[in-house]
């Protein structure tokens, strides 16, 4: 955890200190390997900037000692029973303080300097920002295997189709709220899994919420905890239960 550049006392509790600016969330399910050099990266570049910040990392039931690398990084730990990476954000993105919250998958395929075009599409007018890998100004420097790209591909499609039209990537796991609106609109989210940010997002458009699609950098992670094939079906699955979700008068939005 950090503010004003300089890492706090591993003991220090979020209610002791000045509400931070930026609030980063991250949800890790056995990320033990991976966390270190994430927790890292990001405190090196939250220390760099000029206003205080937190780190959150929501440790989604860990069979390894993900919980454990981040205490010993210093940062926040929430603890939340293995419901789903939905379940895990909401939890992180509820308990942040900060001004802005951003959440960020732990493999940092979207680099945590990225989160600086989203702050300005934020400053330009924006409800909330999000990072996108299908705009053609988007720079992916390593790319997925091309079955999970077309996978993906179908995936997007069906998801504008059905749900969130106008936004050519629903799943890039870097996403950024100001404080309030990421309260009304996590207070009210259903799905615990990964189809939460398909969710969060036709919360967003039947708000009338103005959401600013930035193009960023983008890197495959190797070890993706995502199985293309198997998702996109429970996804599509979701995408109808969202619907009738809304239908139904369920959102309390």
């Amino acid at each position: 955890m950090t503010t004003n550049g300089h890492l706090l006392p591993k003991a220090v509790v979020l209610e002791e200190q000045a509400r931070p600016f930026l609030s980063v969330v991250i949800p890790a399910y056995n990320e033990e390997k991976r966390l270190v050099p994430t927790l890292a990266r990001v405190q090196q570049y939250l220390a760099a900037q000029d206003y205080q910040s937190e780190i959150i990392v929501v440790d989604n039931a860990s069979a390894d000692r993900t919980a454990e690398v981040a205490r010993e990084a210093g940062v926040a730990v929430l603890h939340e029973p293995r419901r789903g990476k939905g379940a895990a954000v909401r939890t992180g993105m509820l308990a942040a303080r900060g001004e802005f919250v951003l959440f960020s998958d732990a493999d940092l395929s979207t680099p945590i300097e990225e989160v600086e075009k989203l702050l300005a599409g934020l400053k330009a007018g924006a409800s909330l920002a999000i990072a996108s890998r299908g705009l053609p100004t988007s720079n992916i420097t390593v790319h997925q295997p091309w079955y999970r790209e077309i996978v993906g591909r179908v995936g997007n499609l069906l998801v504008r189709l059905l749900a969130v039209r106008g936004v050519s990537d629903t799943q890039c796991g870097f996403k950024l709220f100001p404080h309030d609106i990421a309260q009304r609109l996590f207070g009210a989210q259903l799905m615990t899994g990964i189809a939460f940010d398909m969710e969060i997002l036709f919360l967003a458009q039947r708000l009338k919420l103005v959401i600013a699609e930035t193009p960023v950098t983008w890197v495959d992670s190797p070890d993706s905890r995502i199985s293309r094939v198997r998702d996109s079906l429970d996804a599509v699955k979701d995408l109808v239960r969202i619907r009738l979700n809304w239908m139904r008068g369920r959102y309390r939005v």
